[in-house]
Formats: C-alpha cells, structure tokens, sequence
C-alpha cells in the first residue's frame, strides 16, 4: 500500500476513535479563573495540584490551632471556582477556626453557555483531582478527612464515592444536592457508606426540595444509617446572608463524627 494512503487511512481511523477519554473540562476557563484569583486570595494559599496530566488549581488554608488531623476538600458548583464568594469562601475560611484544614479544589468546568445535564460528560475527570486532593491532605498529615461539596460540587462528590474506596473518607457534607438522574446522585447515595449530612435552605431550588425524600430513600435502600437531612431555615441555594448558619450547622454536624 502507497505511504501516502497508509496515512490517510490511520488519520481516518484516529478521527473514528471515541473521545470519551479525552478531557472535556474547558481548560482556558479555569485558567483565566486562578489568573483572576490568585493574586486576591486573602486567606490561605494557592497550590496547584496535578490530575491526568493537568494542572489545576486548589487554595490550602491551614487550621488556626495548628492541628494536622482534620482535613476538608471543599468543591464549588457550576462554572466557578475554589474561592467563590458564596458558599465556598465561608466553608474553606471560617471552618478553619473550628480546627480544620481546607482544601478547596478546582472543579472539572464548561464555557458559560453550557446546558447543565452536559456537565455528565465531565464527571470521569472527578475521581482524578479528588485523588490528588486527598494525596495532599495526606502528606500535610491530615487523616480525618470530610468530603464537602455545593450543589453540582455535591453531585461530583457523591460520584467519587460511589466508584472509589470509602475507607479514607470519614464523612460527605452535601449542601444543595440537585439529585437528579442526569447525574444518578440517587444512585451515588445508595452506594456512599460514610456519614452524610444533606444541608439545604428552605428557600433552596425547587428540584431539591423537590427531592428530599428521595435522596432519604435512597440513603435508606444503601443501608446508611448515618444519613442525615437538615434544613436551614431562610436560607437559599447560596446561602445569601446565612453564612453564619452555614458554617455552625457543618460544624456542629462534624463534631458528631467518630
């Protein structure tokens, strides 16, 4: 066969070839978030971790007592970043003052025009950084270790949970978990072992509310007796104004693990 065609045929083959391995997170998004941010992270600091072969960017900030044990991998919601104003920010600050370690990382992202079911697409590229977030927390010698995720965060979280060895995680906080099929939450919930707080406001989303009783029932079908629902009252899907109630409400719930 002429080389030439050899060629052509390969590069044909290559173009068939599924791209469901390749990453779908919008790299030159999360890069102009840290150039954004860096410079302005006030508390704690920039640490760029590697997944995949990809640097990304997390925020360490260390426990005011000193104290190496308890560790927090905070994850953001939709589209945004590891210091976002809400939610995130008061989590991986304020929790620092209750004697945790937070690492806050950068989630898997889409440009802003995405529709929300295509996130599924980003959810292999979870595992990878969660991982990578856990290795560090490890070799800072945290061993008391909580996963704690908002909203698309919380999906993401009860994904690696489901697929992933538990015994390291010692809790999940779920704060404004969706628990849609889209990204079989339910599913993820059936699977999860470790404790879990499922924290939402009263004046969340109406697709949690919604879903309350079924993220409980689902909880329930996995055996999990540690499972927990709490309500906030007020509060919305962000927590506006309620930050205070927002970082107790963890803290006390945290407090309760063995």
């Amino acid at each position: 066969m002429n080389p030439s065609i050899r060629h052509l045929l390969w590069l044909s083959l290559l173009l068939l070839l599924p791209a469901a391995n390749l990453p779908a997170s919008d790299f030159d998004k999360e890069q102009r978030w840290s150039d954004q941010i860096v410079d302005s992270i006030l508390d704690g600091d920039p640490v760029w971790l590697i997944a995949d072969g990809h640097q990304f960017l997390s925020i360490f900030t260390p426990a005011d007592n000193d104290s190496r044990e308890n560790g927090l991998i905070v994850m953001h919601g939709t589209g945004v970043h590891p210091n976002w104003d809400q939610v995130i920010r008061p989590i991986r600050v304020e929790m620092t003052t209750r004697g945790w370690n937070t690492l806050s990382i950068q989630m898997p992202i889409l440009a802003n025009d995405a529709a929300t079911e295509d996130y599924a697409k980003l959810f292999p590229e979870v595992t990878p950084r969660i991982n990578a977030a856990l290795q560090h927390l490890a070799s800072y010698g945290s061993r008391n270790i909580v996963l704690i995720g908002h909203s698309m965060g919380s999906s993401m979280s009860a994904y690696y949970l489901a697929r992933n060895s538990q015994q390291v995680i010692k809790g999940f906080v779920a704060i404004g978990m969706n628990a849609t099929p889209v990204f079989s939450d339910l599913a993820g919930l059936e699977s999860v072992r470790v404790p879990v707080l499922d924290l939402f406001g009263s004046d969340d989303l109406p697709i949690v509310l919604e879903n309350r009783l079924k993220k409980a029932m689902a909880a329930q079908s996995g055996g999990n007796l540690r499972f927990q629902q709490q309500e906030i009252e007020g509060a919305n899907h962000f927590f506006d104004d309620k930050n205070d109630e927002l970082v107790d409400a963890v803290d006390d719930w945290l407090k309760t693990l063995p």
